[in-house]
Order: C-alpha cells, then sequence, then structure tokens
C-alpha cells in the first residue's frame, strides 16, 4: 500500500514524498515581471514538499493578465528564477514552472500599448481581474487569426527552453481554470471555423500543438499539464460534453507520454462535486486512460489525501491555500500538526508579510 509520505518515480524525476505544492498566484514579482529576493525564500521554505510547481508564469507579453505575476520569457526573468531553483535544489526540493496564457482574461493595461486581449473567440467574459486599480472587468478580446497561432505556440516552445536554461526540472502547462487553451477546448467559448474550432479534434489543436512544442524541449518525462474539466470560473460555461472532450484530451496526453496530469476536481477552490452539474463527471475513469502519474486538486483534507493515494485513486496529491500559511506543510501533515490559518488581506500583493513571514512548526 502505498502512502502519501513515501517516496516516488514522476517521469524523470525522483521525488521525496507525494505532497505537491500547487501553483498560486501571489502577485509580487518586481519591474519586467521578473521574481524578486522574496520569490528565492519563499520557494526555499516550501522545498519539502515532493514537488513544487510556481505560481503560473506568463509565456509571453500578451499572456499577462493579472498584475505583477511573473514571466518566462526573458533573460532577466530567466537570470532571477534561476536563483529560486538553486535555493529549492539546496534545500533538496524540486520544482517545475508552470507555463501560462491567460487569453481573454486579461485587460489594456497589462498588455503592452494597450492592446486587447486575444482568445480563440471574440466574445467577452464575464470575469474580472486584478489591475493598478484593483478588481476590473476583463477587456473584449480580439480571435486569433489561424495565422497567429503558430507564434503563440512558438512562446510556449521559447518558454520552455527558458524554464529548462533556469534550471527547473521540468514544466507545467496550464491548461485549467479556463485561460487561453480551455478557451480554444471548451464549445462554450470556441466559436471558430477552421482548423482550430468545430469538433473536438479542431478544438484540442492548439493543446496538442502546445504540448508537442513544450515537450519537444523539456522531454515527456519532464512535462506536466494541469486540467480542469467541470471548472466554471473566469466567466466560462462548461464544455457541453467534458467526459468525451477530456478522455479525448487525456487519450492524446497518455500518447505523448506526458510525465503527469494534474486534475482540478469539481470548481476550482469550490465544491469537487458541483452541485449545479448536468451529470457527475467521471474522474476516475480518466485516471484509467493515462499510464503516467495522476496528481488530484481540490480542498483536499489530511485524511482524505492518505486515502486518495493509499486507495490507487490518485499517485500525489496537490494543496494550494494550506501552503500559503504553513511552509512546512509536509512535516505537519506527517505527524499531524495543527495548521497555522492563511491571512487574506495578504494574499495578493505587497512584500514579505503573509508571504515569507509565516513560521514553520516550534
Amino acid at each position: 500500500m502505498n502512502s502519501l509520505f513515501d517516496p516516488i518515480q514522476v517521469g524523470e524525476l525522483a521525488l521525496a514524498n507525494r505532497i505537491v505544492m500547487a501553483p498560486l498566484t501571489r502577485n509580487r514579482a518586481g519591474e519586467g515581471r521578473v521574481p524578486r529576493d522574496l520569490h528565492v525564500e519563499y520557494y526555499r521554505q516550501r522545498a519539502g514538499a515532493g514537488l513544487i510547481v510556481t505560481e503560473a508564469s506568463q509565456v509571453g507579453v500578451m499572456g499577462q493578465g493579472y498584475l505583477d505575476t511573473p514571466g518566462i520569457h526573458t533573460p532577466q526573468q530567466v537570470a532571477a528564477w534561476s536563483r529560486v531553483t538553486a535555493a529549492v535544489h539546496a534545500a533538496g526540493g524540486r520544482i517545475v514552472i508552470q507555463l501560462w496564457h491567460v487569453g481573454r482574461i486579461s485587460h489594456v493595461s497589462l498588455l503592452p500599448d494597450g492592446a486587447s486581449p486575444v482568445s480563440s473567440t471574440s466574445r467577452g467574459a464575464s470575469s474580472k481581474t486584478f489591475t493598478k486599480d484593483g478588481f476590473v472587468p476583463v477587456s473584449p478580446p480580439v480571435a486569433l487569426r489561424d495565422d497567429e497561432i503558430a507564434l503563440v505556440v512558438g512562446e510556449y516552445r521559447h518558454a520552455a527552453r527558458c524554464a529548462m536554461e533556469a534550471g527547473f526540472d521540468g514544466v507545467e502547462i496550464h491548461s485549467a481554470n479556463n485561460y487561453l487553451l480551455e478557451q480554444f477546448l471548451r464549445d462554450s467559448v470556441n466559436d471558430r471555423k477552421g482548423p482550430y474550432g468545430g469538433g473536438v479534434i479542431g478544438r484540442t489543436r492548439l493543446l496538442f500543438e502546445v504540448v508537442d512544442a513544450v515537450a519537444g524541449v523539456a522531454g515527456p518525462g519532464r512535462t506536466g499539464i494541469r486540467l480542469s474539466p467541470m471548472t466554471s470560473g473566469n466567466g466560462t460555461p462548461r464544455d457541453s460534453d467534458p467526459q468525451s472532450l477530456y478522455s479525448f484530451v487525456v487519450d492524446g496526453l497518455a500518447a505523448r507520454g506526458l510525465c503527469y496530469v494534474h486534475v482540478i476536481e469539481g470548481e476550482t477552490g469550490g465544491l469537487r462535486l458541483p452541485a449545479d452539474a448536468d451529470r457527475p463527471f467521471d474522474y476516475e475513469a480518466l485516471r484509467r486512460r493515462f499510464p503516467g502519474r495522476w496528481i488530484v486538486n481540490n480542498g483536499y483534507s489530511r485524511a482524505q489525501a492518505i486515502e486518495a493515494v493509499e486507495t490507487g485513486r490518485a499517485d500525489l496529491v496537490a494543496f494550494g491555500r494550506p501552503f500559503i500559511a504553513n511552509p512546512d506543510l509536509p512535516r505537519r501533515l506527517r505527524e499531524d500538526l495543527p495548521l497555522a490559518e492563511v491571512n487574506w488581506s495578504t494574499v495578493y500583493g505587497g512584500g514579505a508579510a503573509g508571504y515569507t513571514d509565516y513560521p514553520a512548526w516550534s
């Protein structure tokens, strides 16, 4: 019987335990969307996780959707992230970076020369984003032309190269929470005709082109992906047939030999079994289609995480919010120690307060 606290091999990565730090947007990047000294200490403190997945980091200037989020596409960003990876490795940890393009979940004030966000569609989302003026409605997008899509794929490829240059152990492709890749996947958003629209083959084309580009650089054994089949956040309804859509997606990922799939079960930050779903979603059926490692996420308690791994329903469990206030979360879970509470007033933006000043258990 496997344990949450046992070592595990994930593709080419040997991990000390099966506790994953989920990506957490904290809005503390410096000028040029560059990680700061704070990031070095923040991630070093959490190196006891079997695997750290960094905060989502944009693959290019048009991929940004929130104030002060870091990128992974310039030499300055690579140099700054290199200090983070060195600190995590020195502390015995493993760390991958999440590659991100927000698509239509953005605002003109965050994009070069006030450009409009880009998406699969020109329809806007009923959502908000975080800018210098606080939370404001997202800006209307423009639909990417077919001949522009190769440029987006190229940004992912370049970002993967930058990630490996920065010393990351691998990369996680962000295809969740209704950002760009899910804006192409879902028929509730993608109203295109042509090669990137229509049926499931067209709507998944961009995702698979991105996966091939990223894995071609990092290697499939160092490439994972995050999915959220039932999330309806960011003003994006679910696909009309999510079970069929994501079965097709997972089959394609399995064929490409990715090292892991990281699944948000249910609504991100909400119920794992959404009450408004037309019919239940079978995550275990997806898991059976994928021969690599399976990471589950969304509000797992200690007992639930232990049960998920012991029963084989998951190989690893990702924790998000608990890692904010508990830099030593793996120890606290192993020893069943009390968990500190998050100060929500310091989660987004700011400095060390609420970021690197949460103490380890003593």
